[in-house]
């Protein structure tokens, strides 16, 4: 039998477990004899994931939930082949429903032709919904379910007494997940979520990628702030709600705009 290389009571991540990087943060969530896992990866992952599983001594049967915590490739490819492998249900927010089960490659990111990304992403039959408020139950554990959009019109996060599985919200480093408006980022509801998540209590974030880290709210203040400034700036092009520079030019131009430090005649 594998040891359980537990980063919390109760919490695997399978990363961790297996010593190296497997892919996203896919957490195992056990009590008693249940347990559910958060995010799964990409496909050719999952083998390594299943047998870690079982080496752990974790009856397969006794998974009570799949869940995707948005519909992005690097976190669900892998839904369907490891659904097959031990029959459990695959939740996930209603607006992740749709392009998971439809294999949707252009929404869930598993297709970018200008950068020649072009990946399978297999559809998978979704059980069970997941929205803001719901709880789920495993053992003697519950998680608060939060609807925390930003990185994506779907994206779910989970408290869990002084943890929060805080999905693609914030990294160690401050990054967040990736904004663009093709899979329904939103610079507005980020800063809400983000918002949200400084004034929670929690004191360990969880995230989909990279280290686990101790909450830190000058960090959410920092990257907050930079988010402020996308809001008027072109960089996420559409994810911005104005351009104030074009406004300035546009004054410029009715002024009569000449070159800087140059004298008119």
């Amino acid at each position: 039998m594998l040891i359980r290389r537990t980063v919390f009571p109760n919490v695997i991540e399978m990363n961790v477990q297996a010593g190296h990087v497997l892919g996203c943060n896919v957490y195992l969530v056990f009590s008693r004899n249940e347990w559910i896992l958060i995010d799964i990866g990409y496909t050719d992952a999952v083998d390594e994931i299943v047998e870690m599983i079982r080496g752990m001594d974790f009856p397969l049967s006794q998974c009570k939930l799949i869940i995707a915590t948005h519909a992005d490739v690097d976190h669900i490819q892998g839904l369907s082949k490891i659904k097959q492998l031990i029959r459990a249900p695959v939740a996930a927010h209603p607006r992740a429903i749709g392009p998971l089960e439809s294999g949707d490659r252009i929404h869930t990111f598993a297709e970018i032709p200008a950068q020649n990304i072009r990946l399978e992403m297999p559809p998978v039959k979704v059980d069970q919904s997941l929205n803001e408020g719901d709880r789920i139950q495993v053992g003697d554990l519950q998680l608060d379910v939060w609807l925390t959009p930003g990185h994506t019109d779907s994206q779910l996060s989970f408290r869990l007494g002084d943890l929060l599985f805080s999905g693609d919200n914030i990294y160690r480093d401050g990054g967040v997940g990736v904004i663009d408006a093709h899979h329904g980022s939103n610079i507005p509801d980020f800063l809400q979520s983000l918002r949200r998540i400084r004034e929670c209590d929690a004191k360990w974030f969880l995230p989909s990628h990279g280290p686990i880290f101790r909450k830190d709210n000058q960090l959410l203040d920092q990257t907050m702030q930079r988010l402020e400034k996308y809001l008027h700036m072109p960089d996420f092009g559409t994810c911005a709600i104005d351009w104030p520079l074009m406004d300035e030019w546009e004054r410029e131009l009715q002024e009569g705009w000449q070159v800087p430090g140059s004298r008119s005649k």
